[in-house]
């Protein structure tokens, strides 16, 4: 009896080790922001995808471009960013594709000034340091607000920095201003009573984007799909039951649940595949940072769509 339970318990352990074998990873980058958060929060990603044999793994970026070079190098399969970190990536030849975005969300971007400074306009940034992390969905912001107010590109000084160091430049007042997204807007409105001089409303759309390397979303369609829909049906809920997302999300994020309430409010919801009128505007902004000299070379955002051949 002894020798049937020892091979039996040997066996099982063998095919517990094959399975662990053959299980793979979804490896996912995250900011601090969106959607994915609060899937990651509710965890109903890992038990939508253990019946595909995979894992999922969850990796943390500090902004879009830095999410994006993850995925370049390989040290992830799936993200999310604004609408300028996918150009720049693809300029410099990223091996990702578009897998689909959410609807607008102006108002979770904005130039904001601190609460003493004397500047009323964007057009009272010429001469001006003005933060910003390069490449990320704030970058085209304040292109098209400059543009807006008469102002050229030239006639601002870019200080290129992550939200945190940009933050801690904006606090001692080594920037005139600071552009910047949700929930690090929120918390510059509430801890540093930081104002808006101006927000993406009636200017840019702020979509936010999911990117997959294009290896992976070739390899594993069936998987983006249910990540696709764990993320529409996560939107769905978020989007009736805000207060509870508030709850979820602020331990993750690690802010007051004032500003997870007003960052909360600004998110758009609704998970769709990328259509023809979304990547119309993709490249349009893409022409804008080519004009620009901001990318070496011109792209083609259709060559990027998850149903490119």
């Amino acid at each position: 009896m002894k020798r049937i339970l020892t091979a039996a318990l040997a066996g099982l352990a063998l095919t517990f080790a094959a399975h662990a074998a053959h299980a793979e990873e979804l490896r996912i980058g995250f900011q601090k922001y969106g959607t994915l958060t609060v899937l990651k929060a509710r965890g109903t990603l890992e038990t939508r995808l253990k019946p595909l044999g995979f894992t999922v793994r969850w990796v943390e970026f500090p902004a879009g471009p830095q999410l994006l070079e993850g995925l370049n190098v390989g040290a992830i399969d799936f993200g999310t960013t604004g609408e300028a970190p996918p150009i720049f990536a693809q300029a410099a030849g990223a091996r990702l594709v578009y897998v689909g975005n959410e609807p607008p969300a102006p108002a979770s971007e904005a130039i904001v000034v601190p609460k003493g400074s004397p500047l009323k306009s964007v057009k009272e940034l010429k001469g001006k340091k003005v933060a910003l992390n390069k490449g990320s969905n704030v970058h085209f912001l304040l292109v098209k607000a400059l543009e807006e107010a008469g102002l050229k590109w030239t006639d601002i000084q870019p200080v290129y920095l992550p939200p945190a160091d940009a933050r801690a430049a904006f606090e001692r007042g080594s920037v005139e201003a600071w552009v910047i997204w949700d929930p690090f807007l929120a918390a510059a409105e509430k801890q540093l009573n930081a104002r808006v001089l101006r927000d993406g409303k009636g200017l840019v759309a702020n979509h936010q984007f999911f990117l997959a390397e294009r290896g992976f979303a070739e390899r594993n369609p069936k998987v983006l799909s249910a990540v696709l829909d764990e993320l529409d049906k996560t939107d769905e809920w978020a989007a009736a039951n805000q207060a509870d997302v508030v709850k979820e999300i602020a331990p993750l994020l690690g802010l007051p649940v004032d500003i997870v309430q007003l960052a909360v409010a600004r998110y758009s919801y609704g998970v769709q595949p990328v259509n023809a009128k979304v990547a119309d505007a993709q490249q349009q902004i893409a022409d804008v940072f080519h004009d620009l000299k901001l990318i070496p070379k011109p792209i083609k955002v259709k060559d990027a769509l998850v149903t490119a051949k």
